[in-house]
């Protein structure tokens, strides 16, 4: 049997036990029986859910269970207030489930993390030379905390870390979001993606399936942001790319967050530009374990261009 549900979060661990609350006492014993293989024997419903988050690999395998009726998942989403149509199918009322469980995960990483949302623009900042240090700061804390949410998030999802995977996917994206991927081995290749799948999909194939680990240099001029007129703002970093024990080249990621107008403290990605260069792309001489970035601000507010997105000059390395 899997151990202490391995598979779930502790959002979905929180969810899934706010609605087994839900269920008769007769059908959670002999949920508990199903998922326990009837080893468990417990005394009252509070160590039978226990047993039942213990024993469930997963948050989706628990809701599928016959004894989770399609009625008690469509009643626990009421009482948080999700509205779904009454003739949702059960795999339906599944998705929903999930999806509210990680839109929490998400707004709790936000507000966490993005502490310093109110970013002035630079024509309503600059005034005083005291103002615009501040905001100048507020950008770059703002730039620095996101790239050590991003990357600690999406290297979790690369199986060699051996580190818990953190909850990964689109709900971090715009749905229109833009992914432009440039990377040079022996040649040069460039990709594009377009829509929050494909780009959150493309992504988590770098570190899970290509074992990749991006491993930003936040200091020593590695890290750069700014925020254009139109409040969008550019986070620029670069870094090393490794795979268990070797490094095998250096990248440089370009993005640009937007504040999302309904949720406070809430940003998401609406493009990103990834360049990796391999080891043997790299000029001679280049030095590989502090890469940097060398765009100034008004070059970083210029990749926000609405369809055309320029890939990033190689010179800039």
């Amino acid at each position: 049997m899997a151990s202490a549900g391995a598979g779930m979060t502790e959002r979905e661990r929180d969810g899934c036990r706010e609605l087994l609350e839900l269920l008769q006492t007769n059908d959670l014993l002999a949920l508990t029986d199903t998922v326990t293989n009837r080893l468990v024997q417990p005394d009252n419903r509070r160590e039978a859910i226990s047993a039942i988050l213990l024993y469930s690999q997963s948050a989706e395998e628990l809701l599928k269970r016959k004894k989770v009726f399609r009625e008690i998942i469509f009643k626990y989403l009421a009482t948080k207030g999700v509205v779904v149509p009454p003739s949702s199918e059960k795999h339906q009322l599944i998705d929903r489930a999930k999806q509210y469980w990680c839109d929490q995960l998400n707004n709790f990483a936000s507000e966490q993390i993005y502490t310093k949302p109110n970013i002035q623009k630079p024509e309503e900042g600059g005034k005083q030379g005291g103002d615009k240090q501040d905001d100048d700061d507020q950008c770059h804390n703002l730039g620095e905390e996101f790239c050590q949410w991003f990357f600690r998030i999406l290297n979790s999802q690369n199986p060699l870390t051996g580190q818990p995977q953190e909850e990964w996917g689109p709900q971090h994206f715009w749905d229109d979001a833009i992914l432009k991927f440039c990377y040079n081995t022996s040649e040069q290749n460039i990709e594009e993606y377009f829509g929050a799948e494909l780009v959150s999909l493309r992504l988590l194939s770098l570190v899970k399936e290509e074992y990749l680990f991006l491993n930003p240099n936040l200091n020593a001029g590695g890290l750069r942001c700014t925020v254009s007129r139109h409040g969008l703002v550019v986070v620029a970093v670069a870094g090393t790319v490794h795979r268990n024990t070797s490094c095998l080249g250096i990248f440089e990621q370009i993005f640009g967050l937007i504040r999302c107008p309904f949720r406070e403290n809430t940003w998401r990605i609406k493009f990103m530009k990834l360049k990796i260069l391999g080891q043997n792309a790299l000029e001679p001489g280049t030095h590989i374990e502090r890469p940097c970035i060398k765009y100034e601000p008004e070059e970083l507010q210029e990749f926000y261009v609405s369809k055309e997105l320029t890939l990033i000059e190689p010179q800039k390395f």
